[in-house]
């Protein structure tokens, strides 16, 4: 909603305010939660680079759009952005914004689903890892949010092999299945599929959507494996894949954790000396 408010006599300029409304109500503002110089878009040009005089890690969290079923189309994005957050905020480690378009072919068949082929998506990520390797970062963190993004390890393996006056350092961390994350998700159900309890958090959630109470049956990965995107609609129509829809939030705030821990200490104590 944009308007004009008072302005001083003679002055012909308005002043327009976007108001968004925030549909995560509840949820500190980033900046209380995570510090001011976590998230880059909270940081100008100059305090990156005086960090960079002491520090030369960074965090490029990797998602994708696409639909979740009942919740929100950003998920992957979502969570591996606030996963990187909260995980390097007492670090003091800058967080890029998640890129949030990743492979997801699959799902084309549910509006608002994007996709990038696998030779652009590996084009996008050289020149982000260039750029960030050009400024000076040393040691760079993929904090991934999308299993459809895994294929690109073998890219990011040879990267890493290119001759470079200094070595930088790569790591790829799919947060949501690391083992610390995924046993702590194993303790409630071991049935967690695509857009089902596992990634139900607050923060996915779609403001007046109500999900439905009772599991459906899963389907096999194996299964969706094989399937053209209207396949997967016709064999998962409201776009969730099988199981619970959600769990009381007690129990996703313990999977969250684990998955905040794991990635502070990948971040802490998963590079090479």
């Amino acid at each position: 909603m944009a308007g004009c408010g008072r302005v001083a006599a003679g002055n012909a300029r308005c002043v327009i305010i976007r108001q968004i409304p925030d549909l995560r109500e509840g949820i500190p503002d980033r900046r209380e939660l995570l510090g001011p110089l976590v998230r880059v878009f909270d940081a100008n040009w100059m305090q990156i680079e005086e960090y960079l005089r002491r520090d030369d890690r960074v965090v490029l969290p990797t998602g994708s759009t696409e639909q979740h079923g009942y919740l929100s189309l950003g998920t992957d994005a979502i969570l591996a952005e606030r996963v990187a957050a909260e995980a390097a905020g007492p670090l003091g480690i800058p967080v890029l914004p998640a890129l949030p378009f990743g492979m997801a072919p699959y799902f084309a068949a549910f509006p608002g689903s994007m996709s990038l082929r696998i030779t652009t998506y590996i084009e996008v990520l050289r020149d982000l890892l260039d750029g960030l390797a050009a400024q000076g970062f040393r040691r760079i963190a993929i904090v991934n949010g999308h299993g459809g993004n895994a294929p690109v390890t073998g890219f990011i393996r040879e990267w890493i092999c290119q001759p470079r006056p200094e070595r930088v350092q790569v790591l790829f961390h799919s947060w949501y299945n690391a083992p610390q994350t995924a046993a702590a998700a194993d303790q409630f159900d071991r049935d967690q599929m695509h857009g089902g309890w596992v990634e139900n958090f607050a923060w996915t959630r779609v403001a007046g959507v109500d999900l439905p109470s009772e599991p459906k049956p899963v389907i096999p990965r194996e299964l969706v494996g094989q399937l053209d995107p209207g396949q997967v609609r016709a064999a998962a129509p409201d776009g969730m894949l099988g199981g619970a829809y959600a769990r009381p939030d007690p129990d996703m705030q313990v999977v969250w954790d684990a998955g905040v821990a794991e990635v502070r200490s990948l971040l802490e104590n998963g590079w090479l000396r």
